[in-house]
């Protein structure tokens, strides 16, 4: 199909997000429709099936091109690189049913409002929707703007005060009955799948088909005993996939069940509060919630009251978050962008459990439903599980490839075939079966199997070492892993923080630092009381719970938490709000207890969080705490010491968790709800910096030298100061002594000058801080110029990465070849950056990531090289398989090509031999090497189309060709041959010349016509032996895997093998003889037959290692012949290697600069790897 299509035919679906797809309208036509059902019918099921595998011709030969809203078919395509098609039907809903219940007409007042998506997609005067369901999600058919567009949703262009104002009360019964309709139920529905239906789709898999042609034909020709072993082989491999499918299956509707059956309030705007089941909840329902705990059957946005919520579902760590409600603003602007904070915390996500529920004024905690069934947070993710993205990695696609190449070589051996029996006069029917085995030979069955077998022995390795994959095929691409991204805290440095002292502040300037080591007290003032109050902690059953570092703070207080009871109010404070208290033994504290009224919570975003709290009988006061360069920016600047910025550094450059405090006295005649976040958070009083310990992990340095040795990249992304960033990536190995780190700053658009980059280089000193020695870091403004030659790493910012998306896109591949560490990033920027390092060709590797496929039980970086070890030996492994099974299937194609010139072949028990006793058990142990221990500073070769490899492979075909077409003439012209000969053995203690001749008539041997005769005798030594012969060469061991003679099942199957193959050559044993189908030879072309073999052997060996293993060899071809690797972040490196310019330290670029952002990357030399692909 081309690119031009009808009017309206066309248009995207979720244009910009991830799941975006093409959309294209088809009618349905009756004739097409006749003649594809003929067409099944006479191809015998053949063309439903290739309709199965391939939706797109389904389409294309049942329908004709139409528009969209007239399609009653659409056909999906996805907008990535694998474009995947899909066919759906277009469904209709008919709110006919609703017209007796809520009396519905064409003018009814619910259905003319067309503000919202419902109402537009109603087609009047017969009141339908069009719909199509996709990927669990259902979309209607927008009629205002022709288009399909997502349902179950409340729209995104609503702004706050239009949230409140239209769902704030509820809706009606008729809103309810008619949403209920059209947006479908409440549920996350993940049915069991029959047995049936997985065994039908695992069968009708193309692998299996061809399986099953194979065994038909086997069976045909006799040749039972092998096509009974692929059977039950095949029957085992769909039994175990079969069941895994369904076990997955099962848990998976075990785990979302208990979602659909929650019971939940439910208030209507003239019904009042009713309880009603979740499946039954729409979108812009009013949900209220109680003081217990319940599990969020939906996405609803906190419109009244405040929440506390764990979130541990979809991110993985259960500390309590706290959701506040959703202001009611006067702007128009969508209520996702209205305000700076992350709009996430007004957000209660499905799957989260509520586990407080505070009321404010209104006296109910209220929420409006945002999102429903497979639209939620959860719901997302369930899909994720059952929609799987697909994995693009060279190997597979490659393989498919090769594939296609083997089915030409057979093409061309059938047409040889018959063409041969032709000439003869064969019979037809011999003719086509011996033209079909070709196929069978030349493309081996077991190959696709045979290359995951590979992944199934490292995945075993892998949960050995605790490390558990839900994606087993992504194991082969941790092999070609280049880049690794780690997180700071809890990844890098410990879990736990250990609150190391606090450094008070006055209008002086910053006093003593205060330790918490000396078990002193810390002395009562606004210092203390933050540091009891400024916190997200709350207490659930009797203990205090939150984020590990509110707990360190709350706790070196040594204060208790309570909840203030209902004759609180005496004392100036609500019922019911959180109160921290003076432990008793606590002398010189002149309030009873601190009561936290309001909080606004920390988001990554704005780096801070503060709260509103009233003292017992005291004052009204705000604190804050956060990040110190943000506190700073909100504090008069007065207060703000002037070593503000030298002290921060001496601390953060230690590695050292560096937190800031603020506080401001509030007018008590003010009501709570007139205190915005703006209002509070402005004019503050610096108190001074909270000082938190966060030690290196005692593995990370070692594993960091590991992948660094082995040229493996590593960054660092953290949420955490830039500098504290910096001393860790010191500390750690990730930046050595020897090398220069390069601040990079960017400063957004302000007024007359446009956005700016500037580069300074960061310098280490000498500082004596407390008697220890430790390292400060300071901006230099002025560099030698021979420091540019070392090497560099980029340091920055998220603000700074964010701006240089922006306005310097140009800069961002040159700064990401160096960068190294990535500060104060939101979640969001953390995966805009692995995306940019993918653009630029590297393997990334997200370490601690919710959506990582891998997951492990050791809680430190030390899985990373046992996981890129065993993705390496997984991916030789499959490259070992690969070459040996094609070698295999080419020794077996070429010998009975051979054996048909004379109308001859291997008869069905020297096939079995072949293809059971040799390669099927060389297959199942050829694979079990284990990982070699050490990492090497180079990647295997990603892709199966790599010279070395097609060399490897070509030479082997051509070598074993030629030793059979030298076997098969030589044993032609032996004295003693003769074309009638039954035998050619010597009568024993006689010469070699005095031949014991039996005259007998060619032998017809077995239902398969093949003829016993010394080509074939011959043929059939040389092609089993030459199998155990590459399964040896092309076990590879060091650098990626184990040794081979560490495989030691492997090595005894081949002894056993070859000893056998040795022990039917030489033995004469008649019986045996004649059950495999053999001619008996002088001892004297057994003695050749080995000879041929030996320096097959010896050659190959030479080849291999001298050759196509030889790294050195290759990587000087690639210089003569000036190839380069194509990869971006190569051809980025290349550029400006040795530019001068490059990087531009203490200058600062303008965007409005046309030469901005020109040139291109220094190259870092601990990066360079010498790791092209071959």
């Amino acid at each position: 199909m081309g690119d031009h299509f009808e009017k309206g035919q066309h248009a995207l679906l979720n244009e910009g997000e991830e799941n975006e797809m093409e959309i294209f309208g088809y009618r349905t036509q009756g004739c097409r429709q006749t003649l594809c059902i003929a067409g099944s019918i006479f191809s015998f099921g053949i063309l439903p099936l290739v309709f199965y595998w391939r939706p797109a011709w389904h389409v294309w030969a049942n329908c004709v091109p139409c528009s969209l809203q007239e399609a009653d078919v659409v056909l999906l395509r996805t907008t990535d690189e694998y474009q995947i098609y899909s066919r759906k039907k277009v469904m209709w809903i008919y709110l006919s049913s609703l017209n007796s219940a809520v009396g519905l007409t064409p003018d009814h007042p619910l259905i003319t409002d067309e503000e919202c998506i419902i109402n537009r997609a109603i087609r009047k005067p017969d009141l339908k929707v069009r719909c199509i369901k996709v990927q669990k999600i259902r979309y209607v058919w927008n009629n205002l703007e022709g288009q399909f567009q997502k349902i179950g949703s409340l729209e995104d262009w609503l702004s706050s005060a239009k949230i409140h104002q239209k769902f704030g009360s509820g809706l009606t019964r008729e809103e309810q009955e008619i949403r209920r309709l059209i947006c479908g139920p409440n549920t996350i529905d993940v049915e069991i799948t029959p047995i049936w239906k997985l065994l039908v789709k695992e069968v009708l898999n193309p692998f299996y088909i061809f399986q099953l042609f194979s065994v038909c034909l086997w069976f045909s020709e006799d040749y039972k005993e092998y096509a009974f072993a692929i059977i039950i082989m095949s029957v085992i491999s769909i039994a175990l996939t079969v069941y895994d499918l369904r076990e997955q299956s099962v848990k998976l509707h075990h785990l979302v069940e208990s979602h659909n059956s929650i019971t939940v309030s439910v208030c209507g705007r003239k019904a009042g509060v009713q309880e009603l089941e979740s499946r039954f909840l729409v979108p812009g329902d009013l949900l209220i919630l109680t003081g217990k705990k319940v599990q969020m059957p939906c996405d609803a946005v906190l419109i009244d009251g405040s929440c506390v919520v764990n979130e541990g579902m979809l991110t993985g760590e259960s500390i309590p978050v706290t959701k506040t409600p959703l202001p009611k603003m006067d702007s128009s602007l969508p209520w996702k962008t209205q305000s700076e904070a992350d709009y996430k915390r007004h957000v209660l996500f499905c799957g989260t459990e509520v586990i407080q529920a505070k009321a404010a004024c209104s006296g109910t905690v209220r929420a409006v439903v945002l999102q429903t069934g497979f639209n939620t947070a959860k719901g997302d993710l369930v899909r994720s599980i059952l929609y799987p993205k697909p994995m693009n990695f060279k190997l597979y696609r490659d393989a498919i490839r090769f594939l296609l190449c083997l089915v030409g070589t057979a093409t061309i051996g059938m047409i040889y075939t018959l063409c041969v029996y032709a000439l003869s006069g064969e019979p037809l029917e011999d003719m086509v079966k011996k033209a079909l085995d070709v196929i069978t030979i030349a493309v081996p069955p077991a190959l696709p199997a045979a290359l995951t077998t590979g992944i199934i022995y490292a995945q075993k390795r892998l949960k050995k070492r605790g490390i558990f994959c839900i994606s087993p095929q992504r194991i082969n691409v941790c092999g070609q892993l280049n880049l690794v991204c780690f997180d700071k805290t809890g990844t890098l440095t410990r879990d736990g923080l250990d609150l190391w002292g606090v450094v008070p502040c006055d209008r002086n300037g910053f006093q003593d630092v205060h330790s918490f080591a000396s078990g002193k007290a810390l002395p009562w003032g606004p210092l203390c009381a933050a540091m009891a109050s400024c916190h997200s902690l709350i207490l659930l059953d009797g203990t205090v719970q939150g984020d590990p570092l509110d707990l360190k703070m709350f706790e070196a207080t040594t204060w208790e938490m309570a909840v203030s009871g209902d004759n609180f109010h005496t004392k100036g404070v609500p019922a019911h709000v959180m109160v921290v208290k003076p432990c008793k033994t606590a002398s010189q504290v002149p309030v009873e207890g601190i009561a936290v009224l309001h909080q606004f919570p920390f988001s990554s975003a704005l780096q801070r969080m503060t709260v509103i709290v009233q003292e017992m009988g005291g004052d009204r006061l705000a604190f804050m705490k956060g990040a110190p360069e943000r506190v700073a920016s909100f504090c008069q600047p007065e207060t703000v010491p002037t070593s503000f910025v030298s002290e921060l550094q001496i601390y953060t450059t230690q590695g050292f968790r560096v937190i800031a405090l603020a506080y401001k006295k509030l007018d008590t005649d003010h009501h709570m709800t007139a205190w915005t976040r703006e209002k509070v958070e402005s004019n503050l009083i610096f108190l001074g910096l909270l000082i938190l310990e966060n030690r290196l992990k005692e593995e990370t340095k070692p594993v960091l030298e590991e992948l660094i040795s082995a040229r493996i990249r590593t960054v660092m992304i953290t949420g955490d100061n830039l500098q504290t960033a910096i001393t860790v990536a010191r500390k750690s190995g990730m930046v050595s002594e020897s090398q220069k780190v390069i601040l990079i700053e960017a400063n957004e658009t302000t007024g007359s000058s446009s956005a700016s980059v500037s580069w300074k280089l960061v310098e280490e000193k000498k500082h004596i801080i407390h008697g220890n020695q430790d390292n400060y870091i300071n901006i230099r403004e002025e560099v030698s110029d021979n420091g540019r030659e070392r090497s560099y790493h980029f340091a920055l910012s998220g603000k700074s990465f964010h701006i240089i998306s922006q306005h310097f896109s140009s800069l961002l591949p040159k700064i990401l070849i160096n960068g190294t560490i990535f500060a104060r990033m939101s979640p969001g920027q953390k995966s805009s950056l692995v995306e940019e390092f993918q653009k630029l060709d590297y393997f990334v590797d997200q370490e601690a990531s919710v959506a990582s496929p891998f997951t492990s039980k050791t809680p430190n970086i030390e899985c990373v090289p046992h996981l890129i070890k065993e993705g390496r030996a997984a991916l030789v492994t499959s490259f070992c398989m690969f070459k040996y099974m094609a070698l295999y299937s080419m020794i077996q194609y070429v010998g009975v090509l051979l054996l048909y010139w004379e109308t001859n072949s291997l008869s069905n028990y020297q096939f079995l031999f072949q293809d059971l006793a040799v390669t099927t058990i060389i297959g199942v142990t050829m694979n079990l090497n284990g990982a070699y221990p050490k990492l090497v500073p180079f990647r295997p070769a990603g892709r199966l189309i790599s010279p070395p490899l097609l060399l490897s492979v070509i030479f082997n075909i051509l070598l074993s060709l030629a030793m059979h077409i030298v076997g098969f003439i030589l044993v032609q012209r032996q004295p003693w041959y003769s074309m009638e000969m039954h035998s050619a053995c010597t009568v024993q203690n006689e010469n070699v010349s005095m031949l014991t001749i039996y005259p007998t008539a060619p032998e017809k041997v077995g239902s398969n016509g093949a003829f016993t005769s010394f080509e074939n005798t011959t043929i059939w030594f040389l092609g089993t032996i030459n199998c155990i012969i590459v399964a040896l060469i092309f076990s590879k061991g060091k650098p990626f895997r184990q040794p081979t003679y560490t495989n030691y099942i492997f090595v005894l199957v081949l002894i056993i093998q070859l000893g056998v193959c040795l022990f039917i050559l030489f033995a004469d044993i008649p019986d045996l003889y004649r059950r495999l189908d053999l001619l008996c030879t002088p001892v004297l072309w057994r003695v050749y037959i080995i000879i041929m073999l030996t320096f097959n052997f010896i050659v190959s060996l030479i080849v291999e290692e001298a050759i196509i293993e030889n790294r050195a060899l290759w990587m000087k071809i690639k210089r003569c012949f000036g190839y380069q690797s194509k990869s971006q972040y190569r051809i980025w490196q290349r550029d400006l290697a040795n530019d001068p310019s490059w990087p531009p330290i203490n200058q600062t670029s303008y965007s409005d600069m046309p030469e901005c952002g020109n040139g291109v990357s220094y190259s870092n030399p601990v990066f360079e790897s010498n790791e092209e692909q071959l």
